[in-house]
């Protein structure tokens, strides 16, 4: 176990508890002792929001707590988030669209990926929650991004995921973007069947999809 293993622990229990107090706490303390945000981030604070997520799937948080548990999350985040250390690497000639899918106004999750992404060096063009999907298909083309990456947590919304890609391809630009998606009611099995070109089930892991996506690119052209 690292040394910082049982403060990310306690950042994620902070968060589950919706003890907004400990999680300020705590952020202060990666601050003071000048450990990694990222790493704050991604194993404490969103951990613990994905387990706040678990808990409300099985009935046993509703929204009154799930919505404590985000204002804790957003009160670490605050203190964390002038600190993380922007990569400047060949990650940032690469430009991402994101966005929550048109119906769903969740945003949580989103925040998280886009908040990682631009750390890792991406170029972020965030439209937002309840984005229509010709919206995502617009903005791609005006910016010329590399990747549009999806958002959704609920199930009603999810097909407005492939609506965005079946616009892709009846522009006949399928093959310009990358679409990756993600949220809580989405799985990989999902993702193959409307097509996007990956699917993550974090921040962080959305943040490795994306690399590997620009990156299988760059060394085919």
């Amino acid at each position: 176990m690292s040394e910082q293993e049982p403060l990310h622990q306690n950042l994620a229990n902070a968060v589950v508890d919706m003890d907004e107090g400990r999680v300020v706490a705590l952020s202060q303390e990666v601050v003071a002792r000048h450990l990694s945000a990222f790493e704050a981030i991604d194993l404490g604070l969103a951990r613990g929001m994905e387990r706040a997520g678990k808990l409300f799937e099985e009935e046993e948080y509703f929204v009154p707590e799930l919505l404590i548990c985000s204002d804790a999350l957003y009160a670490g985040l605050d203190i964390l988030r002038p600190h993380l250390e922007k990569k400047q690497d060949a990650a940032q000639t690469y430009k991402v669209v994101i966005g929550v899918i048109q119906g769903d106004t969740h945003d949580i999750g989103k925040n998280l990926v886009k908040l990682l992404t631009d750390a890792s060096g991406f170029e972020i063009h965030d439209l937002g929650r309840d984005v229509a999907p010709q919206a995502f298909v617009d903005k791609a083309k005006e910016v010329s991004a590399d990747v549009i990456a999806l958002s959704t947590l609920m199930t009603t919304t999810m097909e407005g995921m492939r609506t965005v890609i079946e616009l892709l391809k009846a522009e006949g630009l399928r093959d310009r973007f990358r679409v990756v998606v993600g949220g809580g009611p989405v799985s990989q099995g999902f993702a193959d069947r409307i097509g996007a070109d990956g699917y993550a089930t974090n921040a962080a892991e959305a943040v490795n999809l994306i690399k590997g996506l620009v990156s299988r690119v760059a060394q085919t052209v």
